[in-house]
């Protein structure tokens, strides 16, 4: 992770935050892709600062900016989300705009199995979870400020060209898998139903953080991807752990999810419909874009790691993913066979 000119950051801390200081300490946190996100101490106040990486990155990409303002609309709302204190978008302060927010105590969790709680627990985290997506896809943008967020109608058609056309850029080698995708999903996609909402666009497991001793969410984080979409392409995304394996960034396929207390996918999504508001039924259609796209953005974390500017020390090990995510999209539409053993 790219360090902090401490004493740059120091400096703007004193003007935007005088009733703070004079101690002040930024620890990287290490795990996330995107933007390079660090604690940061200022006297007695505790926030967290996340930064744009350094270098060359593609236009529109990793967007604090989209994210301080979708936050910042969503308090006070039946969505959790920490507060927000302020953006600084002049690049010049630390290289890159970034914004700093509360921090919040809770639990985050990365391997979707859940090492270490009980089952009970584990089943709660998941409903809860899947709660607060439906109450996220319940909220009418234009009522928070929010009408002018995406562009209304034909998301899918949109998306699948923008993440086509990142793939396309990318100097890696190319994948067969993602060139298959590519021209599956365009001629395959659902006639536009005009559903709109707040697509998260990275709704998952490890962008939840959990209160400290009960099985709910109390903060949804990362939303740089975030946009007006359509409701479908979250859940897609999200129930992709019931189609990869625990090594394919920590999935569940072919754990024994009874004993763990984890819910079947269809029990995830009976909960998101239960408080949703009419949506229509998830299909192939959506797990295989959910999955391409995913698979998209690994390649960018791949290309990233080649440039010497990502985020995080595990990119190296996390490019390869992206033939692995392909072959998973290729599954969910039906265009390749599971691999025998692999109980769904």
């Amino acid at each position: 992770m790219s360090s902090l000119d401490e004493t740059a950051l120091r400096a703007w801390l004193e003007r935007h935050f005088p009733q703070g200081g004079p101690d002040m300490a930024a620890t990287p946190i290490d795990g996330g892709q995107s933007n390079p996100t660090y604690f940061l101490d200022w006297g007695e106040m505790r926030m967290v600062l996340r930064r744009k990486p350094l270098g060359p990155i593609l236009p529109g990409a990793h967007a604090v900016e989209r994210e301080y303002r979708v936050m910042d609309a969503l308090a006070g709302t039946a969505l959790p989300v920490p507060r927000m204190l302020r953006l600084e978008e002049e690049p010049s302060v630390l290289g890159a705009p970034f914004y700093v927010m509360e921090r919040l105590e809770g639990r985050v969790f990365s391997d979707c199995a859940l090492p270490g709680l009980d089952p009970d627990e584990r089943r709660g985290m998941y409903l809860s979870m899947a709660r607060t997506l439906a109450a996220l896809h319940a909220l009418r943008p234009d009522e928070i400020g929010l009408g002018d967020y995406g562009r209304p109608g034909n998301y899918f058609e949109r998306q699948i060209g923008r993440w086509s056309k990142q793939y396309r850029q990318s100097e890696g080698p190319r994948i067969a898998a993602l060139d298959t995708l590519a021209e599956w999903l365009p001629a395959n996609m659902p006639p536009d139903d005009g559903a709109s909402a707040i697509a998260h666009g990275d709704f998952r497991l490890g962008n939840m953080m959990f209160h400290p001793t009960e099985p709910r969410v109390i903060a949804v984080l990362d939303w740089e991807l975030s946009t007006l979409g359509h409701p479908l392409a979250d859940l897609g995304f999200c129930v992709m752990p019931w189609q990869t394996l625990p090594e394919e960034y920590g999935g569940i396929l072919g754990l024994d999810r009874e004993a763990l207390g984890i819910p079947s996918k269809e029990e995830f999504v009976a909960e998101y419909y239960a408080h949703a508001r009419p949506t229509p039924p998830l299909g192939a259609f959506h797990e295989a874009f959910a999955l391409f796209r995913f698979a998209v953005i690994f390649v960018g974390i791949a290309d990233r790691a080649r440039a010497g500017n990502a985020a995080s020390s595990e990119a190296e090990e996390l490019g390869p993913l992206a033939e692995r995510f392909a072959r998973r999209a290729l599954e969910a539409a039906g265009l390749a066979p599971r691999p025998q053993g692999e109980a769904s």
